[in-house]
Order: C-alpha cells, then structure tokens, then sequence
C-alpha cells in the first residue's frame, strides 16, 4: 500500500511542477519555515491504514500505534496534533487518490447508484452547530431528516467504487450534475431506486447509459426484460458498499471540529475501501465448476 501510494505522490508531485496549483490549494508553510519530518506518502498512508485497522478513535490509533508498535515503520512520526495539521494539508492529495483509485474498478456496464446521507450533528444541535455553517444544509432521507451532507455512489456488480461525489445534503439525488459527473465516461445499465426518476432519460440512454429504476406511484407500468428486473432487484448490492463505508471505513460521524478534518475523514475512508479485496465477488468459472 505505501508503495502504491509513494509512487502516486510522485506522479502528482511531477505534474504540479509543470501545473502550478491555485493559491488556496497550495500547502502552507510552518511558522518555523522547516520541511515536515512525515513525507506526504506517509501521511496518506497512516489515514488510510486507520480506516482499515478496525480503531473507532483516530487519536487512540494514532498514540497507541503508529507512536508505538509502528514506530520503526514511522521512525519520523511527529505529534497526534502536528499531524491533525499534516493531514488537513494532504485533503487534497487524499481525494486525488480516491478518485485514482476509482479508475482501477472494473468497466463492466452494469452499475448501480445510490445516495448516503452524512450527518454532521445531532437534529437537537442544529441551529448551535457553527463547524460547517454555510457548508452543510437539511436533507431528507429514507430514515428522516438531517443535517449535513450527502455523499453520491456509483459502484458496478463487484462493488468496486466508480465514481462519488460530495454536496450538500439539500442536493437530489436526480441532480443533473450529479447524474452527469458520475455517468461521464460510462456506457451500460445502471441500477437505481426511484429518487432517480428524472426527465434526462433519453439524454442519458443517447450517451449510453440506460438508467433503470422502480416505476412511481403515479406512473404507468413500463416492460423491462426478466434479466433487468433480477439486476433491479439485486440493487440492495450498493447498500452493502454503504454498510462497509460505515461500520468498516468508519466514515461517518458527527464529532468534527473542522470541516476538512470531516473531508480527509471521508476521502481517506473512501481510498481505504478500494483497498479492500473485491474478488471474491467477481465470477470464477473454475470455482463454479469446482
């Protein structure tokens, strides 16, 4: 995993060379003017080894583990809160890197899309939270309303991740932006509940996407064949992925004092799960013949 993510900064650290980022996105310096001891690879590396270690509490696995046992992995590991800074300075490299590795999951034409919510607070601390005042907005979802964000998901029958996307909870999940960010290079059947009941349809089904989704309560039944409606069917595929994302990578929470310590959180988990093994979920002739 170091590996991988090593040669990926110095991927990203050649093209911002002849790239230049704009000035918000460019790192800042210490107060000390000095060069981090913790290379941008290794503070990628210890994000997303937590949201695959099974630790529920970053600070615990940070001074427990990366100070501790891993030390001779980590020789140069600085404070749990001169990392905080650390990685606040990587949220950047560590959503370049989710979405990197989305472009390694499997092309399949058979997709499905799905939405989940992100609350940043308790509805009883609504109107007194101030960390994400004019980021995160109310949104209703199956189990409610909240307050927060909305993260979008588009994985393929493996649940290997395509494409995500970040807004604000207020957001429909028939967004045209939406639909079109996360559709864009894609060509198949895509598999969705009914909040994707959208007008853009036959603009989609023209670029090469047939999205297929559950009729309405006022809508006439349509035929689809017996092998989209199994596929229909098997949608609940996605709410495993969701699952994982929040019980495994750890995701979600609502205890953030900065918005993008939130952000790295998110990203970082997001990398991590495409991290984890998908094959056995893929189809094996030799295991069926076995």
């Amino acid at each position: 995993m170091f590996c991988f993510i090593d040669d990926f900064c110095k991927d990203v650290e050649g093209f911002y060379q002849t790239h230049p980022l704009p000035e918000g996105l460019k790192k800042k310096k210490s107060a000390a003017g000095r060069k981090p001891s913790l290379s941008e690879s290794e503070v990628l590396t210890i994000l997303v080894l937590y949201h695959l270690s099974g630790f529920k509490c970053f600070q615990y696995f940070y001074e427990r583990l990366v100070l501790k046992e891993l030390r001779s992995f980590f020789p140069k590991a600085v404070s749990y809160t001169q990392f905080l800074f650390l990685a606040r300075q990587a949220c950047f490299h560590i959503f370049l890197l989710a979405h990197y590795r989305c472009s390694f999951s499997s092309k399949t034409r058979h997709y499905y899309i799905d939405s989940k919510k992100l609350p940043v607070c308790d509805n009883r601390r609504i109107h007194s939270n101030r960390v994400f005042e004019e980021i995160a907005t109310r949104g209703r979802a199956s189990t409610g309303w909240f307050y927060g964000l909305k993260l979008h998901l588009l994985t393929n029958q493996y649940g290997e991740l395509m494409g995500f996307l970040l807004t604000p909870a207020n957001v429909a999940d028939n967004n045209r932006q939406v639909l079109e960010y996360l559709f864009k290079g894609l060509t198949g059947k895509c598999y969705g509940d009914k909040g994707y009941l959208t007008a853009m349809l036959e603009e989609l089904l023209e670029k090469g996407i047939h999205l297929i989704t559950k009729a309405g309560k006022n809508m006439k039944n349509r035929l689809i064949s017996l092998q989209d409606k199994i596929n229909l069917l098997k949608r609940g595929s996605i709410e495993a992925v969701n699952d994982i994302l929040m019980s495994v990578c750890d995701i979600d929470h609502s205890r953030h004092r900065n918005p993008l310590n939130a952000l790295v959180q998110i990203f970082s988990g997001l990398a991590a799960y495409s991290f984890l093994d998908h094959e056995q979920t893929k189809f094996n002739p030799a295991r069926l013949a076995a």
